[in-house]
């Protein structure tokens, strides 16, 4: 079996990029955010281009303090693109977004870096960072999605127990999809990258398998966790609102 990747030449990413100037199109005749959406897509070609070149440098590491360096790295900037949603962003909130990302990511990369694939060493980079790379995006999307939706539950008026069950079955509902949907409707990326690459399909299956339970984990761990946290900033708030009304 060849386990050679073509190699995408220049003129390849480019034709990538048409769907995606479609659909800004279309956002942009129907005013519908184009320019958060032509921000997004140049950021990520810049990121995606420099983190290639860090990358090859980190995968190549055998410093464990570079490779927690860079978790923590990515475990803050994940808590601030988790709240941007948000109206208010204050500070207690992006520490219980924080907490929630770190607590449960952390616990889930160290179950299956160690228990699971057993990595060794602990800090390999070639299999930490990429593991914690879908693990903290996964929490950071539940956490966004609960935290957009706590609060504008709340804004409404609903109590904050039947607010915190709509928000955690939202923040649920990508992940659930993904569940019904993989290997039916979407071979996952993982998979995908797996086979193109030249591995056996059973063998790609398995960590995939690892990978859907990993990402369902830390996705209600996160949520769950944000919501039990966030009970007080939302009481903080309440308080504050009736104070400035009564001024």
């Amino acid at each position: 079996m060849n386990t050679g990747l073509t190699a995408i030449s220049l003129q390849g990413l480019v034709v990538a990029l048409v769907p995606a100037a479609i659909v800004i199109g279309v956002m942009f005749r129907w005013s519908a955010g184009a320019q958060a959406a032509i921000y997004a897509t140049v950021r990520m070609l810049i990121q995606l281009l420099l983190i290639g070149y860090v990358l090859l440098f980190i995968l190549d590491s055998d410093q464990p303090a570079l490779i927690i360096s860079v978790l923590v790295i990515m475990l803050a900037v994940a808590s601030w693109i988790a709240i941007r949603p948000l109206r208010k962003k204050q500070p207690q909130i992006y520490f219980n977004s924080l907490a929630a990302i770190s607590i449960s990511g952390i616990l889930i990369l160290g179950l299956v870096s160690q228990v699971v694939v057993g990595v060794d060493p602990w800090f390999s980079p070639r299999y930490v960072v990429p593991l914690a790379g879908m693990i903290f995006a996964g929490a950071m999307n539940a956490v966004s999605l609960a935290a957009e939706r706590l609060q504008s539950e709340f804004d409404r008026g609903i109590p904050y127990i039947e607010a915190r069950r709509v928000a955690l079955q939202a923040s649920l509902i990508p992940i659930t999809n993904s569940l019904f949907a993989v290997g039916l409707v979407a071979l996952p990326g993982m998979m995908t990258g797996q086979i193109l690459s030249g591995v056996s399909p059973l063998v790609a299956a398995k960590y995939q398998i690892v990978v859907m339970t990993m990402l369902f984990g830390v996705s209600g761990m996160s949520a769950a966790m944000y919501l039990a946290l966030a009970n007080r900033s939302l009481q903080l708030s309440k308080t504050g609102n009736s104070v400035d009304e009564t001024r």
